[in-house]
């Protein structure tokens, strides 16, 4: 094959191959869905960790609920796959056109499952696998389950929204169609960073093992191309073919197949569709492919199974809490990839499809409280996610802002590095708890401590007892932009040193994080048979959970606030800073406050006028002149929900007996989800606390706590009674 001239390639193959017939078996019925289009299942599907790499990585989302349109497996930025069904001369282009609509029996990282009749009899039980970060294929099972022969054509497609495909040639030989688009570097929130091996141009593939009956390229839409495979029944000139286009620029190309089914026959169809840049040997890409053609995908189903093996069995009494549970374990494992660059571990991104740009960054710590969940699915994984900070943690103790195939990211700013949030030593003990191993608790004790020796000397620096932010608070504070304590004006800009203060405060959060890590590092220590230093740990943390009670607590409004820097009043300058944000919770879950002020805390976050609000806990009282429910960014603290801190809360109400505000808190955030999935079947970023309409990043990692909140939801239901 002549090769490409063009900066990037990318292989899209498309291939139909009539297989002996063999239908997929789930064998673990735990795992058996029944999820219509209405229901909340995730549907992103990524490369298995293994078969995955960073770049020229492509995802799909399987849209199964769109009526207007054929159920289809979009890939951002790289369009749409589908196949059309002619049956006996009558087209079925879409959803609602359907005899029964998809219902996916299974759904795994990187596959689901379908089963649906396009037509009356005509049973198809499809299997969707991303091979690889470059390869995926769709495997349709075809029965004729009535009692009369059909005449089956299929058309399957790579759909671009713009006359963006280029044609370069067609090969009659081998069937084979040579194609080229480009793809912008612009995403969503940032671009893709400079020095990532993105590609901008790819060229497609499209082609089968069989001889298509024809083949063609279009620039019009699916209306038009219905118009093409429905020939007119009485026209002088009808012919059964596409054009045979071979060059020019299109929207989209379709390839075209046919068959008799008679009553109880059975027919493999396989299309495929593979994706790779110049870069890349390309010889070594299509002999892969060719053995995509008839590979069984019964291997890829047991692989999944025995991956899924290990996680909590909970008996679910609602069927929607079970299809969360299993999709948050596929979003975790989804964003997983092998070692690359500069570290020998896993790692993961923020999302992996749709790929945005500061979310495809390598790893940050608050991201990585997603690891609490996914520990229960791959304990192994999980620990090496960590041992990517470890391995990178610089000398002094130093966790950088992120750490992943780039090595660590600092971000220094005023001379001073840039950390993250300090969950490190809290995920490490939860990971433990699960993996029991004790060589990774040994590791990850040495480590913690270094890191907590740095956060003392680096983020108390007036050596006062309480913590501050760095310099570069905007992103080392986790909570973003509009933020009503840490950002002077309600506007958002973009200059960090006059709209972020959070490192001129004695800042609350940050100090009970620290309190969190030293009972963590205490319990770890307790572990490993270190009595004294789990003492000195424990006592460490109570000092500090004192002096935070006592300068940080406001008698008159009976909430926990930040206070300036040099004097230690609720003001900065003119700025009251008693503003109740989701962080006066957190001293429930760093057990840093006593039972009596718990209690005071617990009345303000079930007052429905500011916390207890339908879709969970804000991050902003809504009495706040601030306040917004609104999520229409990415970012935003004054107002949307964001789960992860959510969860926090979640565990404070269990540290201190309020089991059933847990459970309350644990439903409101289920209803946002299930909100979600069912209606677009993503994940989010954040969400509203008061209505379902979202627009922020999307398949967001660190929703893969609710795995973890569902467990632990099981585990109060099973608590014995007084």
């Amino acid at each position: 094959m002549k090769r490409t001239r063009i900066a990037f390639l990318l292989i899209s193959c498309l291939c139909i191959s009539l297989c002996s017939a063999a239908q997929a078996r789930i064998t673990d019925p735990y795992l058996l869905l029944h999820a219509e289009s209405d229901d909340p299942l995730y549907t992103t599907y990524t490369a298995s960790m293994d078969r995955a790499r960073l770049y020229s990585d492509k995802g799909y989302k399987l849209d199964h609920y769109t009526g207007c349109l054929p159920h289809h497996y979009h890939s951002d930025h790289s369009g749409d796959m589908f196949c059309l069904w002619k049956i006996n001369d009558v087209v079925v282009k879409n959803l609602n056109e359907y005899c029964q609509k998809p219902v996916i029996t299974a759904s795994f990282p990187d596959m689901a499952i379908l089963e649906y009749e396009p037509w009356e009899g005509i049973h198809v039980q499809e299997t969707f696998l991303v091979y690889n970060s470059g390869i995926a294929l769709v495997d349709m099972f075809i029965e004729n389950k009535s009692n009369i022969p059909h005449t089956i054509a299929l058309y399957p497609v790579i759909l671009f929204d713009k006359d963006s495909l280029d044609i370069r040639s067609y090969n009659e030989t081998n069937g084979t169609y040579f194609l080229r688009h480009r793809e912008t570097h612009k995403r969503l929130i940032s671009d893709l960073y400079g020095g990532g091996r993105y590609p901008r141009y790819w060229q497609d593939i499209l082609t089968t093992n069989v001889s298509p009956r024809s083949h063609g390229g279009y620039i019009g839409n699916m209306d038009d191309f219905y118009t093409i495979i429905k020939t007119d029944f009485y026209s002088d000139d009808r012919r059964d073919s596409l054009n045979l286009l071979d060059e020019g620029f299109v929207r989209f190309v379709s390839l075209h197949a046919g068959f008799e089914l008679s009553p109880g026959g059975q027919k493999n169809i396989r299309y495929i569709r593979g994706m790779q840049d110049e870069e890349m040997d390309e010889d070594a890409f299509l002999k892969e492919i060719e053995v995509v053609k008839h590979i069984r995908v019964q291997p890829f189903i047991d692989q999944n199974i025995r991956l899924f093996s290990s996680i909590p069995r909970i008996s679910f009494q609602d069927k929607d809490d079970k299809l969360v549970y299993l999709s948050a374990f596929n979003l975790a494992r989804g964003c997983m990839l092998p070692p690359a660059g500069k570290t020998k571990h896993n790692f993961y991104v923020f999302s992996r499809e749709p790929l945005w740009g500061w979310g495809h960054g390598h790893q940050v710590l608050h991201e990585s409280l997603s690891m609490l969940a996914y520990a229960y699915l791959d304990p192994i994984s999980a620990q090496g996610s960590q041992r990517v900070y470890m391995e990178q943690q610089r000398a002094d103790g130093l966790i950088a802002y992120r750490h992943g195939p780039r090595g660590a990211q600092t971000y220094p700013h005023k001379g001073m590095a840039t950390t993250s949030a300090p969950f490190y030593s809290w995920i490490n003990r939860e990971i433990y708890s699960v993996s029991k191993d004790k060589d990774f608790l040994e590791d990850a004790y040495a480590s913690g401590k270094k890191y907590a020796t740095w956060l003392e000397k680096n983020r108390d620096r007036d050596q006062d007892g309480l913590y501050e932010w760095g310099p570069y608070g905007i992103i080392e504070n986790v909570r973003d932009w509009y933020n009503a304590v840490f950002q002077v004006s309600a506007e958002r800009y973009l200059d960090v040193d006059k709209e972020d203060i959070s490192d001129e405060l004695e800042c609350l959060d940050l100090s009970l994080m620290v309190v969190n890590e030293m009972r963590s590092l205490s319990f770890m220590a307790g572990e490993l048979g270190k009595i004294e230093e789990a003492t000195r740990w424990e006592k460490k943390a109570d000092a500090l959970s004192i002096r935070i009670n006592e300068v940080m607590w406001d008698d008159s409004s009976g909430f926990f606030y930040h206070v300036d820097k040099n004097d230690h009043s609720f003001r900065f300058m003119t700025r009251n800073l008693k503003r109740q944000e989701i962080i006066g919770f957190l001293p429930l879950w760093a057990k840093a406050v006593d039972p009596g002020r718990a209690d005071t805390l617990v009345a303000t976050l079930t007052n429905t006028d500011k916390f207890w609000r339908k879709y969970g806990v804000p991050t902003l009282s809504a009495k706040d002149p601030w306040y917004s429910p609104y999520v229409d960014y990415c970012c935003k603290w004054n107002g949307p929900v964001w789960l992860l801190w959510d969860y926090m809360v979640f565990r404070g109400l269990i540290n201190y007996g309020y089991d059933d505000l847990a459970l309350e808190l644990s439903n409101k955030m289920l209803l946002a989800v299930k909100t979600q999935l069912s209606k677009n079947h993503n994940f989010w970023e954040s969400y509203s606390p008061d209505n379902d309409v979202l627009n922020c990043p999307s398949n967001y990692i660190w929703d893969t706590i609710m795995a973890r909140l569902l467990i632990d939801r099981e585990k109060i239901a099973n608590k014995p009674t007084q």
